[in-house]
């Protein structure tokens, strides 16, 4: 039987190693671009920081049914970035996400269906900008999201016979509130890819938007399998799609690496910020009950 020491032990370690993984990337590949520009990808950075620590955390109010602010949203979005990008597949996210709403009162059923809600959402954003940017891929991708809501209701069904306590009591979201969800998602997809733009432009080479955005929307078709930020299949998928473009290699796996680097700064400074003042506020908070008491 694992012991929490041992098993918050590994987790540390795993979080260590997924890190590492991230930083090697970038430094085997910058060092060898003939040039590098900070200034395109910075200005495609601030668009980017927006739409992922601001935009994302509207839509997740948007849809939820935790009554906290949209301040609230936005810090607990801001951690669970960092906690997402120290784990594969980004599930440090969802978890963290789970985390924040079962401390509010939320039942655990109802938080993790309220996470799945927004991801939802937000992959029918991604399929509604990939579409509309008129890259034959979005078919594919409506009919993987349906697939996965398929299932996910016929396990609910059964789930609710044998284990009703499991099954979450949470409302559906109003139509209205959907749409603004899906808004919000497909904007924010607009701004990764002019974060993607700028770090193909720090490279010393241009590719058209329309050709950018196919690149884009084919690697997120990798996006299901798992991996760390910055070497993960999506990432990949990108690097292979970017070269298919007519991009040189050591360009394509530049951008998507400085692109994926880059990530963390934002994800340090909101997301660790954030877990400070959270962890000071509760400190306080804990002393201020033990001395009235």
């Amino acid at each position: 039987m694992r012991t929490p020491q041992v098993s918050g032990r590994r987790r540390i370690l795993l979080g260590a190693a997924l890190a590492l993984i991230a930083i090697a990337v970038p430094l085997l590949t910058l060092p060898s671009l003939p040039r590098l520009s900070w200034a395109p990808v910075l200005l495609g950075l601030a668009p980017w920081i927006i739409g992922k620590y601001v935009l994302c955390p509207l839509r997740w109010h948007a849809l939820s049914e935790s009554g906290k602010s949209r301040g609230w949203h936005i810090r607990a979005y801001a951690e669970s970035e960092l906690c997402g990008l120290l784990t594969p597949g980004h599930v440090g996210a969802d978890a963290w996400r789970v985390r924040r709403l079962t401390r509010t009162g939320m039942t655990t059923p109802d938080a993790v269906a309220e996470a799945g809600l927004d991801r939802l959402v937000g992959a029918i954003g991604l399929a509604a900008f990939v579409g509309f940017s008129a890259v034959a891929l979005p078919a594919r991708m409506l009919l993987t999201a349906i697939g996965l809501a398929s299932v996910a209701i016929v396990v609910a069904l059964i789930v609710g016979r044998r284990r009703p306590d499991l099954i979450p009591r949470r409302r559906l979201p109003a139509p209205r509130k959907v749409a603004l969800g899906v808004a919000l998602s497909a904007a924010y997809q607009l701004s990764i890819c002019l974060l993607l733009l700028g770090a193909v432009a720090a490279t010393g080479y241009s590719l058209g938007p329309l050709a950018l955005l196919g690149a884009f929307g084919a690697s997120q078709l990798a996006g299901a399998v798992p991996g760390p930020n910055g070497a993960s299949p999506r990432d990949g998928a990108l690097v292979i799609a970017l070269a298919g473009l007519g991009l040189p290699w050591q360009a394509a796996l530049g951008a998507v690496a400085l692109k994926a680097t880059l990530a963390w700064l934002p994800a340090l400074l909101l997301g660790g910020i954030s877990l400070l003042i959270a962890r000071r506020f509760a400190a306080s908070h804990q002393h201020h009950q033990t001395a009235t008491a």
